[in-house]
């Protein structure tokens, strides 16, 4: 299902602030927004569910309480699980000293309370409001977020597009890397080169790294470890569990009781 329609009421052209919020719940089925740009820098916040963001070269990811920075005119799409819950929040041009590329933002308690305050705010308001010196304590704080690297290295080179495709619709694919060779016409050696190439990753590395991206939306989306774990072809949950904590820093009960 697509998102637009909940934007309806909302002209972004016509704002006015340096930072303007919106809240969106999606329904019990998972929702989109299509390749789109806009001048604003935009921020993606999960409150609940999965949500992911693609641009050229890279799909990232996330997860609750974490977000995603889109600066302005670069052209994405969002996908979101059933019953998400997300913040958008609109930054104009040369508003916040913000990363000029795509990254993941770790969300500190305060900038979080501060955005979802944005979201039930009016578009336009004075900058000595109250609502305008809240917005730029928020744009000062956000400025300052660690960043994360929550995201997957893609590329539209045809022989990659397709392994990636054909893994992300079955992630339990365990073919190995000589396997994967022989389906796109190419030596084991020309593959693993490729794929460095493309992703600046080896293959193994870069496959883990797709079945954290799913298995983070999965958990987001309230799937169980053990299921998980299952979907992805691991031959015992502790393997999974050992392969994300590594990537991580925690199991997953701890990691998303963190950022609960």
């Amino acid at each position: 299902m697509l998102l637009d329609h909940l934007f309806k009421d909302f002209n972004l052209d016509r704002a006015t602030g340096p930072v303007i919020g919106i809240r969106l719940e999606t329904a019990d089925y998972g929702s989109e927004i299509p390749v789109h740009q806009h001048r604003q820098g935009q921020l993606i916040l999960a409150m609940k569910g999965g949500v992911t963001c693609e641009v050229s070269g890279a799909i990232w990811m996330v997860p609750p309480h974490y977000a995603v920075w889109v600066p302005g005119m670069m052209p994405h799409s969002v996908r979101a699980t059933a019953n998400a819950r997300i913040c958008y929040l609109y930054v104009q041009p040369g508003a916040a000293r913000l990363p000029a590329q795509c990254c993941t933002l770790a969300i500190s308690p305060l900038v979080h309370e501060l955005i979802l305050d944005m979201a039930n705010q009016p578009a336009d308001y004075d900058a000595d409001s109250r609502t305008g010196r809240k917005a730029a304590v928020l744009l000062e704080e956000l400025a300052i977020m660690p960043v994360e690297q929550l995201h997957l290295p893609i590329s539209d080179e045809p022989r990659m597009r397709r392994i990636a495709t054909m893994l992300s619709d079955h992630p339990a694919d365990r073919r190995t890397l000589a396997e994967w060779a022989r389906l796109v016409a190419m030596s084991e050696r020309s593959l693993a080169r490729l794929i460095r190439h493309e992703t600046g990753l080896t293959f193994g590395r870069w496959r883990q790294q797709l079945h954290l991206i799913i298995a983070l939306r999965q958990l987001a989306a309230g799937q169980t470890v053990q299921r998980v774990a299952e979907e992805l072809g691991y031959e015992s949950v502790t393997a999974f569990i050992t392969m994300f904590k590594k990537s991580l820093g925690k199991p997953p009960a701890k990691y998303f009781a963190s950022i609960s």
